[in-house]
């Protein structure tokens, strides 16, 4: 049977007819599913941490030892002890519970409670400023024991108020006042039964607020980081691994793995594949020394640059973070009184008892060589104060095997020293007779020395200086990671100040560059002399025909 003209053309209306339906069925469809995938996303919830099991063998409230009642710290930590019979006696032999990290060569004892000291808060006066103390792991001081549950209590809690309230009320006859009583031990107990490994926040108490605020010290570590999402920092992102602290800084008989002033966080560059005992502080450690697609350009930077240097291109970039405290000066009053002066950021800039200082945000890091070990100086050392001193400063350089190109902060300071001993002073802050509370330098700083145990000649005066953080956390996802083209440029570089190292596009060699011309010149001049020869042989091969 023949089809006509006309039952053809019908046929070919109903097929574009069909097509088209489906064709906007589609268009349809997609659009409602893309306004309803921007609507969810617009009302997607924050990033919450991932169920988890339970990862202890243990349930915390259910100890008989976590049921009696409470009256003193002593009292928690020895119900801890009870069980967990070593863990004091560990605790002690480590430097968070001494603040030593150890003695040198010469006698210097590095660490707070010692002759180190920085160009924030300048020193800890061998732990007798007692603002100081706030941070360290006792139960209101050294002599009343470890308090197990600042790294492992789970339940916020002034511990100090707490116990002062229930011992006030506790032998009380009055009904009310019993009560009161109760309630409060009630949330003691209930705190001393929350028990887990280390989070993020018991760590980040001391650790986020270093140098006497949120962001102050490391510019890399602040309370952002508590609850974080992947963009601020891939391995602690509560929407990514989530990891505590304590994944990389792996801990054995409560040593925590870390650098400690000049000894470095590891001895080797080990991957887990080669060692799965070693401690995981390492980039290697996980991704091992080649990390990128086979072939990638990258994977050749390993051995002279640092993971951190392309995979942070910022850091406080959430919150902001000192970058520079001027103590010459503080002591300025207004009206007889002391005061505050804050910036756009809501960041104090000017501080009666502290001096001048600078906050930024979202700032690049400076680039040095670095082996993992930092040279810093003590109340004992000797200083050159016509130039600015470093504090502390990266050890390590281009011909060093050890060696990486890392990213740090660098603070600068302005803080007092000795003009007649040359060394670098160290103020009683705290305190009824401290300079935050006196504003009197020379009975500060003397009574700072004494503490010390290091001569003050009585004069004094004000020095620059620098202390180099390294810059290691606030990891970025890979698609933020620097650009090649960030440091292979002429101008504005990020590693235009490091040394010992050729740079294609950052540096040029007149010698290379004349040789490089010469071969350009002459791979010219041969291309032009084969093209002349053709149009010549050409032109012969067609006279010929």
């Amino acid at each position: 049977m023949q089809v006509g003209p006309a039952m053809r053309r019908m046929r070919k209306v109903l097929s574009w007819a069909v097509f088209l339906i489906t064709l906007l069925a589609v268009a349809m469809a997609t659009g409602w599913s893309r306004a309803d995938s921007a609507h969810q996303a617009q009302n997607r919830p924050k990033p919450t941490a991932p169920a988890q099991a339970l990862r202890t063998t243990a349930d915390h409230t259910r100890h008989p030892a976590l049921q009696q009642v409470f009256k003193s710290g002593r009292d928690v930590t020895a119900a801890c002890l009870s069980c967990h019979s070593e863990a004091e006696k560990q605790f002690k032999q480590t430097i968070h519970w001494t603040w030593i990290g150890y003695t040198d060569e010469k006698g210097k004892r590095l660490g707070k409670a010692g002759d180190s000291l920085n160009n924030f808060c300048l020193s800890a006066n061998n732990m007798q400023d007692k603002a100081c103390n706030s941070c360290h792991p006792g139960w209101q001081d050294r002599q009343q024991g470890v308090n197990c549950l600042t790294c492992h209590g789970r339940k916020p809690i002034n511990w100090s108020e707490a116990f002062e309230d229930y011992n006030a009320f506790a032998d009380s006859d009055d009904p009310e006042e019993i009560e009161i009583a109760a309630e409060i031990q009630a949330e003691i107990q209930a705190a001393a039964r929350s028990i887990g490994l280390p989070t993020r926040e018991n760590c980040g108490e001391c650790h986020f607020k270093g140098g006497g605020g949120d962001g102050v010290k490391h510019g890399d570590l602040d309370t952002s980081l508590t609850r974080p999402e992947k963009t601020l920092d891939v391995h602690m992102g509560m929407d990514g691994q989530n990891f505590a602290c304590t994944r990389c800084h792996t801990t054995v008989r409560h040593v925590v793995a870390g650098r400690i002033y000049s000894k470095p966080a590891f001895e080797e560059r080990t991957s887990l594949i080669q060692d799965d005992l070693s401690a995981k502080i390492t980039c290697e450690s996980c991704h091992g020394a080649t990390p990128h697609q086979p072939g990638h350009k990258a994977d050749d930077h390993t051995d002279k640059v640092a993971c951190q240097s392309c995979h942070i291109p910022s850091f406080a970039r959430a919150l902001p973070t000192k970058m520079s405290w001027d103590w010459s000066q503080a002591g300025r009053l207004k009206d007889g009184r002391k005061y505050a002066e804050k910036d756009s950021l809501g960041k104090e800039t000017y501080l009666s008892i502290k001096g001048a200082m600078r906050w930024e945000q979202n700032v690049r890091p400076e680039y040095a060589w670095f082996n993992g070990s930092m040279r810093t100086l003590t109340v004992k050392d000797t200083i050159d104060p016509s130039a600015t001193v470093p504090v502390a400063a990266p050890a390590g350089s281009p011909g060093d095997a050890a060696s990486r190109i890392f990213p740090f902060k660098i603070h600068q300071g302005r803080q007092p020293y000795d003009k007649v001993h040359k060394n670098l002073l160290a103020p009683l802050l705290s305190g009824p007779d401290g300079y935050w509370t006196t504003l009197n330098w020379p009975e500060a700083l003397s009574r700072g020395m004494q503490f010390s145990g290091v001569p003050f000649s009585g004069e004094f005066d004000f020095v620059d200086s620098t202390y180099a953080m390294p810059t290691t956390h606030m990891v970025a996802p890979k698609e933020n990671a620097v650009s090649c083209t960030e440091c292979h440029v002429g101008k504005n570089s990020r590693l235009a100040d490091v040394p010992g190292v050729y740079m294609p596009a950052r540096d040029r060699s007149r010698a290379l560059d004349s040789v490089a011309w010469v071969v350009v010149l002459a791979s010219l001049l041969g291309v032009s002399l084969h093209v002349l020869g053709r149009i010549f042989s050409n032109g012969r091969h067609r006279n010929e025909v």
